[in-house]
């Protein structure tokens, strides 16, 4: 049986793989997400300048009254709706999706559609 320990270990070297080639710039920012089993992060990062852009969770303060449970699909489509929101305040339209390693299934896709849906182009 794989533990939880090797399952992590196994994502994160996917994760820094898939690093070597993605690469967020100024004009093209990369959207990164984390997954946590209560929780779903995303994050819009500029690599270049070393500055996160912008920010949502399902731990922030606009969304944590309309989310009863952060780690389901419907939490992670409105964390995709407010990133890309936050995004298009700060005049980012395009971005770079970094998966963090984790399948584009589940909660990872919800988010990614519904970014997608709200004006993100990726």
């Amino acid at each position: 049986m794989i533990n939880k320990g090797d399952k992590n270990k196994a994502r994160l070297k996917r994760h820094l793989r898939v690093r070597k080639k993605i690469e967020g710039t100024t004009v093209r920012p990369r959207l990164n997400i984390f997954r946590s089993s209560k929780h779903m992060y995303a994050q819009i990062i500029d690599d270049a300048n070393g500055v996160t852009i912008a920010a949502a969770s399902t731990q922030d303060k606009d969304l944590k009254s309309d989310v009863t449970n952060g780690g389901n699909v419907e939490a992670a489509r409105k964390v995709g709706e407010l990133i890309a929101k936050r995004a298009k305040e700060k005049g980012v339209e395009k971005v770079v999706f970094d998966r963090g390693g984790y399948l584009y299934h589940g909660r990872v896709q919800a988010l990614a559609d519904a970014a997608r849906e709200a004006g993100l182009e990726f």
